[in-house]
């Protein structure tokens, strides 16, 4: 039986649904899955030895110039290879109209959530078969259940310390020891202004770690993310930025990584999917819907009364919260805490609670 996959972004939610391909194949060895995935995600699902065909597609690219991308035959060309295959069923995991509409470009049985579990309802209109799901439960468990229900297997239990993403860290390239590296990463980088930690605590999480014998290492992706890198790092010793790194190359250093500290941003559920040790830090968002979800992950979130408040920009209108870090001359600063919420997880609990997932994951190997 071929399934065609159609999850195209983000990385989180590429990420969530890789769990979903595991227990399928487990049910059944037979099972042989293609997936449509945003370009940019492309490596994504090429990490899991259930996907067999990866078809990029550039939406995202797409929008920016739509009559160039059909004048210079992109479009086409993605629609026929899209069509390549008859597929025995395309899962529509996204439930967006751009997921919906590239289903229905295919060639197969179209199934996708109910539009009253759908991101999208409008999506419904493109399947030919709808499921229900909790919303209330977390984004891969629904993923399991749609896949389960659509490929008619059980659902086995699984928790955040038994699931299976199924990754092949020979794929991404890795085949070290991934033990004792001294190596931390920090993900400071993400979508939302509101999700942002504030940059003085980052800088006095960085100088805790490297007193505590780590060595720090600072992604980016963009030209904000590569000032803010180095703006966390000047004149700390131990602590570098890294060059630009490939989708690839970040999942390398995290999987090498003792452990790995992040706001909420896709490459958090990238070290949740490696089972790197992992500290995240919600402010504005929930985690109990989206958030890091795997082996040997914790999460801070904000006990501030307007928490979660899911919203893009803080509006927060109460009295101003400052809080004290050390400055480079080894005085105490106060600066005040912007976006707020964070003041509820200051840098020496995120490395206290990273520190203790580590050592989780240290007694469990012995154990083993």
């Amino acid at each position: 039986m071929r399934v065609l996959i159609v999850k195209v972004s983000s990385l989180g939610d590429i990420i969530h649904t890789l769990p979903a391909v595991t227990d399928a194949k487990n049910a059944n060895r037979r099972l042989q899955f293609d997936w449509v995935v945003e370009e940019s995600f492309a490596e994504v699902p090429a990490w899991h030895p259930g996907v067999e065909r990866v078809i990029p597609v550039a939406f995202r690219r797409w929008r920016k110039g739509i009559f160039s991308a059909l004048r210079s035959g992109e479009f086409a060309a993605f629609n026929e290879d899209l069509k390549q295959t008859h597929y025995d069923l395309v899962i529509d995991a996204q439930g967006l109209i751009k997921s919906g509409i590239i289903s229905r470009l295919s060639r197969g049985l179209t199934i996708g959530l109910s539009n009253s579990t759908v991101k999208e309802p409008l999506a419904t209109l493109f399947y030919n078969k709808r499921i229900s799901v909790p919303r209330e439960e977390h984004a891969v468990q629904r993923v399991r259940e749609l896949f389960s229900r659509a490929l008619n297997y059980p659902l086995l239990p699984a928790n955040m310390e038994s699931i299976d993403y199924g990754l092949n860290l020979a794929r991404i390239g890795v085949t070290e020891n991934l033990q004792d590296s001294g190596m931390l990463v920090f993900l400071h980088g993400t979508t939302w202004q509101s999700k942002h930690w504030p940059e003085p605590y980052w800088r006095e999480l960085a100088r805790l770690a490297t007193a505590h014998g780590y060595t720090v290492r600072l992604p980016w992706g963009n030209d904000n993310e590569r000032k803010r890198a180095h703006a966390i790092a000047d004149g700390i010793a131990g602590v570098s930025v890294l060059e630009r790194q490939t989708l690839t190359g970040m999942a390398q250093q995290i999987a090498l990584a003792d452990g790995v500290i992040g706001v909420d941003t896709g490459l958090g559920h990238l070290a949740a999917a490696l089972a790197t040790p992992t500290l995240t830090l919600y402010g504005p968002t929930n985690p109990g819907l989206a958030g890091t979800f795997g082996r040997h992950q914790a999460r801070l979130s904000s006990t501030l009364p307007c928490a979660p408040c899911m919203s893009k920009t803080c509006h927060y209108e109460g009295p101003a919260i400052t809080d004290s870090v050390t400055t480079d001359s080894g005085d105490s600063k106060e600066f005040t805490v912007r976006p707020p919420c964070f003041s509820s997880n200051p840098p020496a609990q995120a490395l206290a609670a990273l520190e203790q997932v580590m050592a989780q994951r240290k007694r469990s190997i012995r154990i083993a």
